[in-house]
């Protein structure tokens, strides 16, 4: 899979620019503030339907600007696929996604078409935050590589919010406590789907994750990830089903005393270990880098595993953030993958040579 072109037309600081990204590597540099990472966000956009940086879409129009669009052509081993979303700030319906030219009426349809994985200084969040970061990490993967766990996180944030809506309803009015089976039975459906897809693809992650650690760190201590949830019982969708309504039907009580739901995968975590202990915890900073990067590049191995071909790459600023050991071992580990990286100096990338090289100021982009 390879970048063929990018559009960009009142996207943040750009009101129109394009480029056509080299099949290898493309080189994004400049001052800080220029415009470097609002391309690989319009590029995450395409991916996902949303930004990494913000929830807001209106803070991606450019200033004074009623509308914007982001569209890029991919070229993938079954042919050329196109993405666009366009974003409007007063509309009733702000945003419209087309793919390969058509409207689609559900962002989930853009899944997939276009398979992005960023890799930012801001990850480090995955490591030293709270369980919500990991699972956003899971999902947003998960999402791209198969779109119907994009449904399923729909289907259960839905089924969630209600059965929450209903538990504070319930401690005004009790005789509304007999539909609670309902919207278990709903919350189960979605959970246990979003469980068994984060089961199966982290056992895939924790396998590349621990051989890419192994090498990158030079350390005999095993990286291990380890999937938290409480519906962990083995065997099929039945059977956690089943598991499932059983803990609801237990915290039942203490969940409408709370008026919230305390049992399902929106309480799920991923825990990462060094040596049997809490990276967030006991790991240095270096240690942590190296599990960001290493998952990083677990996702790669997976997506190729997976899929047959290798998603894009986006490295936002993080070849600074390396040492050059590392940074070695990063470019190393993605020849043959089309990589996108911001940097203010050229000459952090650890002696990679660039196909092509874009000088950013000020929303504009030049070829060098």
């Amino acid at each position: 899979m390879r970048v063929t072109q990018i559009e960009l037309r009142n996207f943040r600081n750009y009101i129109h620019a394009g480029l056509s990204p080299d099949p290898r590597l493309t080189v994004l540099t400049g001052p800080n503030a220029q415009g470097k990472t609002n391309v690989l966000e319009a590029l995450h956009l395409c991916c996902l339907g949303r930004s990494h940086r913000t929830a807001h879409d209106r803070e991606l129009i450019a200033w004074g600007q009623e509308r914007c669009s982001v569209k890029v052509a991919v070229r993938r081993s079954d042919g050329l696929h196109e993405a666009a979303v366009f974003l409007h700030r007063g509309d009733t319906k702000r945003k419209q996604v087309q793919v390969n030219g058509k409207q689609v009426a559900r962002i989930g349809e853009l899944m997939g078409h276009f398979h992005g994985i960023l890799f930012s200084p801001e990850d480090l969040s995955i490591v030293k935050d709270g369980p919500g970061e990991r699972r956003r990490f899971l999902d947003m993967e998960l999402s791209q590589l198969r779109p119907v766990v994009f449904y399923a996180l729909q289907r259960y944030a839905r089924a969630l919010s209600q059965r929450n809506n209903l538990l504070r309803e319930l401690q005004k009015t009790p005789a509304l406590r007999a539909t609670l089976d309902a919207w278990d039975e709903q919350l189960a459906e979605a959970g246990v789907a979003l469980v068994l897809h984060r089961r199966s693809y982290i056992e895939a992650l924790a396998a590349q994750a621990q051989k890419n650690y192994a090498a990158i760190a030079g350390e005999s201590e095993p990286l291990i990830l380890r999937y938290c949830t409480q519906i962990d019982a083995d065997g099929d969708q039945q059977a956690l089903a089943a598991l499932f309504l059983a803990r609801l039907l237990k915290a039942r009580e203490e969940d409408i005393r709370r008026g919230a739901t305390s049992v399902g995968p929106h309480r799920d975590d991923l825990r990462l270990l060094l040596g049997g202990r809490e990276v967030r915890v006991y790991g240095s900073q270096g240690q942590q880098r190296t599990v960001v990067l290493s998952l990083k590049l677990a996702e790669l191995d997976v997506v190729r595993a997976e899929r047959g071909e290798n998603p894009v790459l986006l490295l936002d600023d993080v070849m600074s953030e390396l040492d050059p050991y590392r940074r070695r071992q990063l470019v190393e580990r993605i020849a043959g993958v089309q990589t996108i990286v911001t940097c203010t100096d050229p000459s952090d990338l650890g002696g990679a040579e660039p196909g092509a090289v874009y000088r950013v100021n000020a929303g504009t982009l030049t070829a060098q």
